[in-house]
Formats: C-alpha cells, sequence, structure tokens
C-alpha cells in the first residue's frame, strides 16, 4: 500500500530526513545571531540554497518543510515540492500548531492544532506533501514529565497520525524529551520509555497503521546542566535499549532528532547506534545538525551560497555514511 511504500522510502538505506520546518519566528532567532533580516524572500532565498545543493538526493530521502515553505517557489519560478520530487526527495509538511502551556500542570506543554486539520491535510496533500510530522514536548526533571502531560501529548499524537494516514501521508510521530535541565542519562531513559510506551498504547488504541509511520524520537543523552555526560558508546546503548523496549518491530524506521546536539556529536550518535543490529532502519531527521555549518557560512551573503551548499551536502553525507555505521571523526575536516 502507498503509506508503507512511502515509509520505506523515508527510511531507505544510505538516507535520512532534512527537518526545515522551522517556522519564521524559529528561524528569525537563528538569522538574527548572524546578522540575516528574517523576511519571507531571505527565508526562501535560505532554503533554496538548501534544497538545490548539489548532490544531496544522495543522501536525503525527505525534506519536512513549513507551510510558507510548502508554497514558495526558486528564484526561477519553480515550486519547492516539485524541485524536490524531481530529485527524488519527498516532500512533507509540518502540522502541528506548536506546544502550549499544559492547564494546570506549570513547566509542561501539550501540543495544539488538531481543529481543522482533516482539512489542511487535505490541502496539503493537494500542493504535494507525501508526509508530515507532529512534535510534542516533554519537560523532564525528578517530577516531571506528570502522567497527564504524557497522556495529553500521546492522545493527540495518535489522533494526528490516524487523521494523516486518512489522506495516504506518512505521519512523523515525534514525541521529544527535551535536553533541557540537569537530569542524568538514567531519567532521560526512565522517561524516555514511558513516554514511548504511552504513545504506542495511543497509537494501536486508535487503530494506526504502524507499518505506514516514523518515530522521530529524542536520543538518551543527559540533559545539557548534568556535571556527568555520557560518552558516545553509552548513549548508543541506552538509546537502543530503550527503543527495543518500546517500539514495535512493525515500525518500518526510526528518524532521531538532534535536540540541540552538535552536528559532529549527533552524527557520532547516530554511527554508534548504527553499529549494532536493530528491527528498523535507524537513520536521522535533523535540522540545526545538519544546517547549522552551512547556514553560519553563508549568512545572508550571496557570495558564500557556494561554500555553504558544499558544507551542507558533506554534512548530510557524513550523516549517510552514520546511518550505515560507517562515519569516522577524521571524515570532518574533508570540506
Amino acid at each position: 500500500m502507498q503509506l508503507e511504500e512511502t515509509a520505506r522510502l523515508l527510511v531507505a538505506p544510505e538516507r535520512g530526513i532534512l527537518a526545515a520546518d522551522e517556522s519564521s519566528a524559529t528561524i528569525g532567532k537563528r538569522f538574527e545571531t548572524l546578522g540575516i533580516p528574517c523576511t519571507a524572500e531571505s527565508r526562501r532565498t535560505y532554503r533554496e540554497l538548501l534544497f538545490t545543493s548539489p548532490g544531496i538526493e544522495r543522501y536525503l530521502s525527505g525534506v519536512i518543510l513549513y507551510e510558507e515553505t510548502l508554497k514558495q517557489a526558486t528564484q526561477g519560478g519553480g515550486r519547492f515540492v516539485d524541485l524536490l520530487a524531481e530529485r527524488h526527495i519527498l516532500p512533507g509538511i509540518k502540522v502541528d500548531g506548536g506546544a502550549k502551556p499544559l492547564a494546570g500542570h506549570p513547566g509542561e506543554f501539550v501540543t495544539e492544532g488538531l481543529d481543522g486539520l482533516r482539512e489542511r491535510l487535505i490541502a496539503y496533500r493537494d500542493l504535494g506533501a507525501r508526509f508530515t510530522k507532529w512534535r510534542a514536548v516533554i519537560a523532564i526533571d525528578s517530577a516531571r514529565p506528570s502522567r497527564t502531560a504524557i497522556q495529553a501529548n500521546a492522545e493527540a499524537l495518535a489522533r494526528y497520525a490516524l487523521l494523516a494516514q486518512e489522506q495516504e501521508l506518512v505521519p512523523i510521530v515525534e514525541p521529544e524529551v527535551l535536553m533541557e535541565g540537569d537530569h542524568d542519562q538514567e531519567r532521560c531513559e526512565e522517561v524516555t520509555r514511558a513516554v514511548l510506551n504511552r504513545v504506542f498504547e495511543a497509537l494501536r488504541d486508535h487503530g494506526a497503521h504502524l507499518e505506514g509511520l516514523i518515530l522521530k524520537p529524542n536520543m538518551i543523552v543527559a540533559g545539557k546542566k548534568c556535571p556527568i555526560q555520557p560518552d558516545i558508546a553509552a548513549v548508543a546503548e541506552a538509546t537502543l535499549r530503550t527503543l527495543r523496549q518500546s517500539v514495535p518491530a512493525a515500525v518500518p524506521g526510526i528518524a532521531f532528532l538532534s535536540g540541540g546536539q552538535t552536528p559532529e556529536r549527533a552524527t557520532a550518535h547516530l554511527n554508534a547506534m548504527n553499529q549494532s543490529p536493530a528491527s528498523w532502519q535507524v537513520t536521522f531527521s535533523f535540522s540545526r545538525a545538519l544546517q547549522e555549518p552551512p547556514l553560519g557560512a553563508w549568512a545572508g551573503r550571496a557570495d558564500q551560497a557556494a561554500l555553504a551548499q558544499k558544507l551542507f551536502s558533506h554534512r548530510a553525507h557524513l550523516n549517510s555514511l552514520a546511518r550505515m555505521g560507517r562515519y569516522s571523526p577524521t571524515l570532518e575536516g574533508a570540506v
């Protein structure tokens, strides 16, 4: 069936997903640090730079777009969705309405956007989208998350997934346990396992077709402020252990978020995980870990576009190697 075929394409060997679905406000913050004016045209120019980078079709199976970008065109007038499709890169779309404070639970969030989602999905499909993404934000410390926060986000993810599959769009289900805070790796593992178990319980309860969806989870790391940071092997081991305890083998692939890790660290973690056999394809769906080097090089300057594209293609290539367990840190300086 189409859902299963699309899901398999998204997690095909040697390829991963670029998350280019930052809202205008989010990408505006990144632009601001580099002195780039945040306008519809500057955002369009930057994303065209990424999507036209040489050779990326060998490393990228899909790109998650923001609604603005889904409707934008290249400088030559061709739609971005058509440009990507011509390069055999599937266009996708972020469909959630963002994380909002969860009433009665200070410091916790629930992602909104289910109202009117069916109609939006039909429109996105007609514009050329082949898959979708919904992100749930799970705050973590010694007391959080609450059962209510886990339950609310799991139910929203399941309802979203069914609505997407109804339109033959593959849903990427993203329950992100945040890296912020001083929690240790053991606490991250405990919370992530609980979240994933509840998410898949909700998906089963709602009747989701597990063979036609992709999971986008966090890796099992310590909080950024934790004084003890696990090494690469420990992160890989804990992450795979958690997934084996929580994710059904019917799911075709795991596409990790980078969660604010450095590009090098995220790639090394992905590579270490692909040293061990798994029931699913283990790949990437990175945003900053792919975009940080090219964005910094470009910084809004047209004369740096070629260098930025080389850096982006190189970063995508390194993650392609990591996705197959063939990455080495010695390759970092190749550009």
